[in-house]
């Protein structure tokens, strides 16, 4: 199970059979489970008083808890709706972003015990993207990967956009319309070999409330994105500060991974690599590399020793 704060990955038997957006929506005065997953999505931002759409994770990081095992539990039904009568006690892989503290590794797996989980085990992100990449985790080779989740950078990416979106168009855009912006649009680099086609925003005018119609070129985004990639570019040369020469060298042989959907960014594998000097590979499927490293980890529970009890 790849718990993330943009999407929950469920890896069962070696297939990808729950692919979901991480919201709950949940009503407000009995605190019972309306919709999880793309039908509470589609409901986040519209929603009237009584309902309530939460995304339970913020910054990789379980943040309410009890959302999140509500929505971990109304994951796990989806796998198989039929049985309902006996739940089967579930052996789990769950990954965490590097660097959790014992509480928020605590929190993760008291979810996923409550959710009717038996084993449960926890496996660094990037580790498991490492595996989900393909590359022989147990040589003792350096590899580097970059995991460009929705919690660390997406939603910053995000916040960017409706900023600039008011400040400079003066229209407002919730979350929803600023990730679809990003979606078809966003770019790190300002010119690029096949640009997309500007995408047209509907959305009410920050002074007067009238609709408007504005047409986003992925130049514009380029540029209002700029701050948060260039934080990205200084975040991996600090790590590569810091690394042992003996695996720098791996590294710039190898060069280095970007997964997660944040690696979909139109020329950012380019800008990097420009930027830095070693060349930055996109995973082939780098939305699901993750969850597949964490199921291959499923598989070899008893191999693998780095899998956290």
């Amino acid at each position: 199970m790849d718990l993330g704060t943009a999407n929950t990955i469920i890896i069962c038997n070696g297939k990808i059979v729950v692919d979901e957006p991480s919201v709950v929506a949940l009503d407000r005065r009995t605190d019972k489970v309306l919709a999880v997953g793309e039908k509470a999505r589609q409901m986040h931002g519209k929603t009237h008083e009584n309902i309530r759409t939460i995304r339970p994770l913020r910054d990789g990081v379980i943040a309410d808890f009890y959302a999140a095992e509500q929505m971990i539990r109304g994951m796990i039904k989806m796998i198989n709706p039929k049985s309902r009568w006996f739940t089967p006690s579930l052996r789990m892989v769950v990954c965490i972003p590097s660097g959790s503290t014992e509480v928020e590794l605590r929190a993760v797996r008291d979810s996923a015990e409550h959710a009717g989980g038996r084993d449960v085990y926890m496996i660094y992100e990037p580790m498991a993207a490492a595996i989900g990449i393909g590359i022989d985790v147990e040589a003792p080779e350096g590899n580097m990967i970059v995991d460009i989740g929705g919690g660390t950078t997406g939603d910053d990416l995000t916040a960017d956009i409706m900023e600039y979106m008011r400040r400079q168009h003066n229209v407002k855009v919730g979350e929803r319309t600023a990730e679809m912006i990003k979606i078809n649009v966003g770019s790190s680099l300002t010119s690029l070999e096949n640009p997309p086609e500007d995408y047209v925003v509907h959305g009410p005018n920050q002074m007067t409330a009238l609709p408007m119609e504005v047409p986003v070129s992925y130049q514009e985004i380029a540029h209002c994105l700029e701050k948060s990639i260039s934080k990205m570019e200084a975040a991996i040369l600090s790590a590569l500060e810091q690394t042992p020469p003996e695996l720098y060298a791996d590294i710039v042989r190898n060069g280095i991974y970007l997964a997660g959907g944040g690696a979909l960014m139109r020329g950012l594998d380019k800008r990097l690599t420009d930027k830095i000097g070693i060349a930055f590979h996109v995973a082939e499927d780098p939305l699901h590399a993750v969850a597949k490293g964490t199921g291959v980890a499923l598989k070899n529970i008893d191999k693998f020793n780095f899998l956290i009890r």
